[in-house]
């Protein structure tokens, strides 16, 4: 059994904050893990490796005079090198001043600025190679769709379904399907088949030819609801058939989406299908703004559910190369569509509502972790991505900022003045701080 099946669906307020806390802290002991270790590699010494601000509950001090600690505040971490002022990184000009050379080369001041970059790069770069690698081992674990078609896991619906698993599917409805890698060709065949509650099957079934009755092979299923969704609102839960909309029976996902996007924004009443019982519940679609393969946004009509077909298509495994390129690709992917809507949230293209706070970000964490195992790693991977991103930004107080002082020093021979530093980063705070307030206000206004 999945453990985290045993979270209630969709999460209480204590499973929320605790799934947030441990995707948190996930994240950010790698971010900080980065900086530390490049930085022992590089020279630099550590004197505190926390995870988490202010009171200190556990401590231990290693052999290398690093104190390891966790602080009573989930909401981040930190590194103090050796030298260093705060958790911030501001050099202590006093303890420099009583420094030996060898003992100022340990230091993150005194270090060659190679290593300083290197150290400072650290944190993000090691958000992208978790995300590389578990988003590799999700694609490793879960492989790819075996050619030819055949039936793997079935999930449960209200039509009559004689399939197995195990069967080749040679038909349905007399036609036979395309290779499941050709996903235009496969989209086209299944809008052609008729939207009827069963249909008929031909398959091959320990090396003969059967005719059986089978579900529409895309039935309105929910084999996912989205965090922050109208489905999460009105309580739909993975494994919901929904039967018919406003009083008419549907047997095809499509046909579902058509009546969302119909519905510009007007609530729905559902019929769904749920371990052999019929549910009334009322939906209503939320406004969407999605990025487009041309680039872009564009304005939709959602209820946030994934839907699937009426069984798993059995799988094969995947080589570890395939995976960890699959990785790499789902990081780019994932980069590539936040700044895309960063960039049309600032122009004004979509709306600013996009934008989530901790509290979106702990509702998202609670409604993943409640939809298994899987679903949840998927999304630390996500995150892990986006706090990579979010810190390589050259605001000052990030670590994006200090790569920009980085590279005015090499350019101009010595860093930015002790004045400079603390107008700028005085300001990269007044900034980061206005950005969370800003997405708290979201969390909580936005519809």
């Amino acid at each position: 059994m999945d453990a985290l099946s045993l979270v209630p669906q969709f999460g209480g307020f204590v499973w929320t904050i605790i799934a947030f806390i441990v995707a948190l802290s996930v994240i950010v002991a790698i971010h900080e893990y980065g900086h530390y270790i490049v930085g022992r590699w590089t020279g630099i010494e550590a004197d505190v490796f926390s995870l988490g601000f202010g009171p200190v509950i556990w401590s231990r001090m290693d052999r290398r005079g690093t104190q390891w600690q966790i602080a009573a505040l989930p909401l981040g971490g930190y590194v103090k090198f050796k030298g260093d002022a705060d958790a911030a990184s501001s050099t202590d000009p006093e303890q420099l001043a009583h420094m030996s050379p060898e003992e100022r080369r340990h230091t993150m001041a005194g270090a060659p600025l190679w290593a300083r970059s290197l150290t400072v790069a650290a944190g993000p770069m090691f958000n992208f190679v978790l995300s590389v690698l578990v988003f590799a081992a999700v694609i490793f674990a879960r492989g790819e769709v075996a050619e030819p078609l055949a039936v793997g896991d079935l999930r449960p619906v209200p039509a009559v379904n004689e399939l197995q698993e195990g069967d080749r599917i040679l038909q349905i409805a007399g036609t036979a399907p395309p290779g499941f890698d050709q996903a235009d060709a496969f989209e086209r065949f299944s809008e052609a088949l008729p939207r009827q509650p069963e249909l008929p099957y031909l398959v091959e079934r320990d090396g003969r030819r059967v005719e059986v009755t089978g579900p529409y092979p895309y039935p309105p299923i929910v084999t996912q609801v989205m965090p922050q969704s109208a489905a999460l609102d009105a309580g739909l839960r993975r494994g919901d058939v929904i039967t018919s909309v406003n009083g008419q029976q549907i047997a095809a996902f499509d046909e579902l989406r058509e009546f969302v996007e119909a519905s510009d924004g007007a609530a729905l009443a559902l019929s769904v299908w749920r371990d052999g019982e019929t549910l009334d519940l009322t939906l209503q679609p939320k406004r969407t703004d999605e990025p487009q393969a041309g680039g872009g946004f564009e304005t939709h009509w959602r209820i946030g559910i994934i839907g699937g077909m009426v069984f798993e298509p059995a799988t094969q495994m995947v080589g570890p190369f395939q995976a960890v390129w699959g990785g790499v690709a789902q990081v780019f992917t994932v980069i590539q569509g936040s700044l895309s809507g960063l960039w049309h949230m600032i122009t004004g293209a979509i709306s600013s509502c996009n934008l989530s706070g901790p509290i979106g970000i702990a509702e998202t964490s609670g409604a993943m972790a409640s939809q298994g195992a899987m679903s949840f790693i998927w999304f630390i991977a996500v995150l892990s991505t986006a706090v990579g991103l979010l810190n390589l930004f050259p605001i000052p107080i990030l670590d994006g900022g200090h790569l920009v002082f980085h590279a005015y020093e090499a350019v101009s021979g010595r860093p930015p003045s002790d004045r400079a530093l603390q107008v700028l980063m005085g300001a990269g705070l007044a900034l980061i701080l206005g950005l969370m307030v800003f997405a708290l206000t979201n969390d909580l206004f936005c519809p």
